[in-house]
């Protein structure tokens, strides 16, 4: 498995419940772009529609060569995810649910496959948030110190 992006803002502004991965419909010079590692994962979402589709929405993907790129290719372009149904419906329950969101984590390689890692996460408050920041802050000390 190879890591080609994190959202790490995502770790920062959400609290992880649960974790799933799940395959995305791409156009060929989407594939080649993303393996070089030309993909960002800030801003983005996964949304269920009215035909229980789930979609990562906001990933941008610059086109792989720019001058042969489709005239028509807009690379913030909304892209379908692969999942099983009975995830799909799982999925839509939680989703109903007040304060929970879907939001991307990562994007991979599995056995050639790209792959996407999304969560069901709960929004931090901004108090959660500042406490966040003092233990990495304390960590970071605590190894600095142990280190000399």
């Amino acid at each position: 498995m190879k890591i080609i992006a994190k959202n790490k803002k995502a770790y920062f502004d959400y609290e992880i419940l649960e974790k799933f991965k799940a395959g995305i419909v791409l156009i060929g010079t989407e594939v080649k772009s993303i393996k070089t590692g030309h993909i960002s994962l800030k801003g983005s979402y996964v949304v269920i529609d009215k035909s229980q589709e789930v979609w990562l929405i906001g990933a941008e993907i610059p086109a792989y060569q720019p001058r042969n790129a489709p005239k028509d290719y807009i690379s913030s372009r909304s892209r379908k995810l692969l999942l099983k149904k009975s995830e799909i419906q799982y999925l839509i329950g939680k989703s109903k649910q007040k304060g929970l969101t879907l939001a991307p984590l990562m994007v991979y390689t599995e056995k050639g496959n790209i792959k996407i890692e999304f969560a069901i996460a709960k929004g931090k408050k901004k108090v959660d948030k500042r406490e966040t920041i003092k233990k990495r802050d304390f960590e970071r000390e605590k190894s600095r110190i142990l280190k000399d």
